[in-house]
C-alpha cells in the first residue's frame, strides 16, 4: 500500500491552489493553514527553486464526531494536502489517512479514514479534470 495518493494538474502551481481551494470549500472543507515552503526557506536564507505549498484542510463537522469518539484521530488530523513542482510537472497529492491508522484496531478510526480520504481524493482528481 503506497502512503500517498499523488496526480499531476495540468495547470499552474497558483491556478491549481486557487482551484484546490475551491473544491475544498465546496465540499464542506476548511483550510485551517496555507504554508508556502519555497517563502519559508528563502526568506531563511535557503535557495529552493521548486515549490512546495502544503494546505491543512479539516471539516470540522467530522472532525469533531470523530474526536468526541478518539481522541487518536487527531495524530492524523487537521489532512494535509501538497502541491509542488517536480520536473517542471505540478503534483497534488496527499498522505492516505487510511495508511496512519491501517495498524490501528479501531473500526471506527478505520471507517473516518477511509471517507476523508475517498472524500479528499474525489476533491483532488475534480481540481485537476477541469
Amino acid at each position: 500500500m503506497q502512503f500517498h495518493y499523488t496526480v499531476i494538474s495540468p495547470y499552474g502551481t497558483d491556478e491549481t491552489v486557487h482551484r484546490l481551494e475551491n473544491a475544498l470549500q465546496n465540499d464542506g472543507f476548511g483550510i485551517l493553514w496555507r504554508f508556502d515552503v519555497q517563502d519559508k526557506l528563502q526568506e531563511k536564507g535557503f535557495t529552493f527553486t521548486e515549490t512546495l505549498q502544503v494546505l491543512e484542510v479539516c471539516n470540522l463537522e467530522e472532525t469533531h464526531r470523530i474526536l468526541s469518539e478518539n481522541m487518536m484521530a487527531g495524530y492524523f488530523l487537521p489532512c494535509k494536502i501538497a502541491i509542488y513542482t517536480e520536473r517542471e510537472q505540478v503534483h497534488v497529492g496527499m498522505p492516505k489517512p487510511t495508511a496512519f491508522i491501517s495498524t490501528l484496531d479501531d473500526n471506527e478510526l478505520k471507517a473516518f479514514a477511509e471517507s476523508m480520504e475517498r472524500r479528499l481524493a474525489n476533491v483532488i482528481d475534480r481540481t485537476v479534470r477541469g
